[in-house]
């Protein structure tokens, strides 16, 4: 790690603070005969003051289930009962009051429960930490339970912890993310859960937990890790107290032997901390709770994992996505998303705030079908350029098919800056096309900003790549815009075919040509708004060149790209020359 460090300035080294906090989840939780005794219970006391030698202002955080207390043999009672009046040096934290799970409650139970929990603590004056708080099995933590953070914004919890984001394992890959305003942080494991309560339960025995602890797991943890927020419970403090085992001598063997500087600190501020320097960490990146085993042992049976769309009309704008859709959902077994009362016909999940609104809300959006072949879908053409969505997408609908229209770039930002007229938009009011597109760096934000919304979708290359990362080229469908307006018939037969929609209806028998508009339209419910399908005065000479120019790169790697993954040219870029 030194060396790391050294030979790459510091680039790829660590800090050497590493923040540590041990909670005790299952605190008068477990069967009798597994349970702490009195003895247990003070060197559990002895245990925490060792590490304070090392740590100053080290205590143990206790996550206890009140409902449980007094639940055992006749020493166990007695060992419960001196944990309590003990209490005062340890940090106590809600666990529920039966060790129950909040995806299989509503809030009015939640609620109950965590507040008789609450109840039980001022009773035995025990010192509970209110900002913080983790529950059973880090149920409704991750994947998320609204109704739980609902509770904890109202009671005012600030932080939690949990494994589960965005899986249990590897271990290494865990991250946090901060939803509604409450931080949720990584844990690590000691690789003691709650059956691992004697020496020969651990995988390997004694031998191995020591080789974890002197250079091994354990010690690579704290090597590797600034923010170590432990899971460990009551039973691993009684019978051979494999924890107090396990923490007494990785920390002794951290302290003689590394130049690390263990620090605790209240978990609001290591929260705060691990969010400084994880800022890529604080918008939560969902996934489906039903792809994962242990994501879907702790997602309510009554939600859904599958009122998700099968395919995605990504855009660019102005690229004829609007009719695409319209065109779509004339068919009696493609259902699209529900209207949105802010972007009008599309979500916008992946690239706004709504994303962390979470899965429910992404579902609500979507009707229920009405028959098993029916398929979702949703058009969003603000998707195709940003540089999040792609990620996002995959990691919710790894399997989901992606549309995408390819218009003339240039033709495709004149459209654009027609529909800011039509919206009396200022900077298009007051600069004409050409003073936008060719707006230098050192001009406004405001102008610079209208001038990428008129440039940057035409990037096809860049974004499509950006695509292709995530997504095979057998999931993604590349639409040409003018077969579309000159032949949707055709382009509708493919795309029903690449959606695997049945029957594939033939809709030279829904669509017809509008001599007015100059374009297609539905038979039965006629053309596009009226402010769609505007004509305008063709493009000048002068931002024709520029643009022809400025998109020469981008559409000669176009073209390359098409070329290695096998996809025939659009009509308009088969027109540009190499040379």
């Amino acid at each position: 790690m030194d060396a790391m460090t050294y030979l790459s300035n510091g680039r790829l080294g660590l800090p050497l603070d590493r923040l540590l906090q041990i909670d005790i989840d299952d605190m008068f939780v477990g069967h009798t005969g597994i349970r702490t005794l009195v003895s247990d219970a003070e060197e559990m006391l002895n245990s925490q003051n060792r590490i304070r030698t090392l740590i100053p202002n080290f205590r143990y955080f206790l996550g206890f289930s009140g409902g449980m207390y007094m639940n055992g043999t006749e020493a166990e009672k007695a060992g419960d009962k001196r944990i309590v009046e003990l209490g005062k040096d340890f940090v106590w934290f809600n666990h529920m009051f039966r060790h129950e799970q909040p995806h299989a409650m509503n809030y009015t139970s939640l609620k109950a429960s965590i507040q008789k929990n609450v109840q039980f603590a001022a009773t035995h004056g025990m010192e509970v930490i209110r900002e913080y708080m983790v529950t059973p099995h880090h149920s409704g933590i991750y994947p998320v339970i609204e109704s739980l953070y609902d509770y904890w914004t109202e009671s005012k919890v600030l932080c939690t912890s949990t494994d589960m984001y965005p899986r249990n394992l590897p271990q290494w890959a865990r991250r946090g993310f901060i939803h509604r305003g409450i931080m949720v942080v990584p844990r690590q494991t000691c690789r003691l859960f709650t059956r691992t309560i004697k020496y020969e339960n651990y995988p390997g025995g004694k031998a191995e937990l020591d080789r974890s602890i002197f250079g091994g797991y354990l010690f690579k943890v704290f090597l590797t890790t600034p923010f170590m927020i432990f899971m460990t419970h009551m039973s691993n403090y009684a019978n051979d107290r494999l924890a107090i085992y396990a923490f007494d001598n990785v920390l002794q063997f951290v302290s003689n032997w590394t130049n690390l500087r263990l620090l605790a600190l209240p978990p609001v501020e290591m929260a705060r901390r691990y969010f400084q320097m994880y800022t890529q960490e604080i918008n939560a990146v969902w996934t489906n709770p039903c792809d994962y085993d242990k994501h879907r042992e702790i997602w309510p049976m009554s939600k859904s994992c599958t009122k998700l769309p099968s395919f995605i009309i990504v855009g660019p704008q102005k690229t004829g996505t609007t009719a695409l859709l319209r065109f779509l959902q004339a068919h009696p077994m493609l259902l699209g998303s529900k209207p949105d009362p802010v972007h009008f016909e599309e979500i916008q999940f992946f690239l706004t705030k709504n994303y962390q609104n979470g899965l429910d809300w992404y579902q609500d959006h979507f009707p229920k079908p009405s028959h098993p072949r029916q398929i979702l879908f949703e058009k969003s053409a603000n998707y195709f350029d940003n540089e999040l969505t792609p990620k996002r997408m995959y990691a919710l609908l790894p399997q989901v098919k992606i549309v995408i229209l390819l218009c003339e770039p240039a033709k495709r930002a004149y459209s654009w800056y027609h529909n800011m007229l039509f919206h009396n938009d200022t900077v298009a009011m007051n600069y004409t096309f050409f003073e936008i597109v060719s707006a230098p760096d050192s001009s406004p934000k405001f102008l610079k900003d209208v001038r990428n919304r008129c440039l940057r979708p035409g990037m096809y290359a860049v974004h499509l790549s950006r695509w292709l990362q995530y997504f095979p080229k057998e999931q993604i469908l590349l639409i040409d815009s003018d077969r579309l307006d000159n032949d949707p018939v055709t382009v509708l037969r493919d795309l029903q075919m690449f959606v695997d929609v049945e029957p594939v209806i033939d809709y030279s028998t829904i669509l017809e040509f509008n001599v007015d508009k100059g374009y297609f339209c539905l038979k039965e419910s006629g053309c596009l708004s009226s402010n769609k399908g505007r004509k305008y005065a063709p493009m000048d000479p002068v931002s024709r060149s520029f643009l022809t120019s400025y998109y020469r790169d981008h559409n000669l790697n176009l073209k390359t790209l098409l070329n290695n993954i096998g996809h025939p040219f659009p009509t308009w870029l088969e027109k540009i020359e190499e040379s």
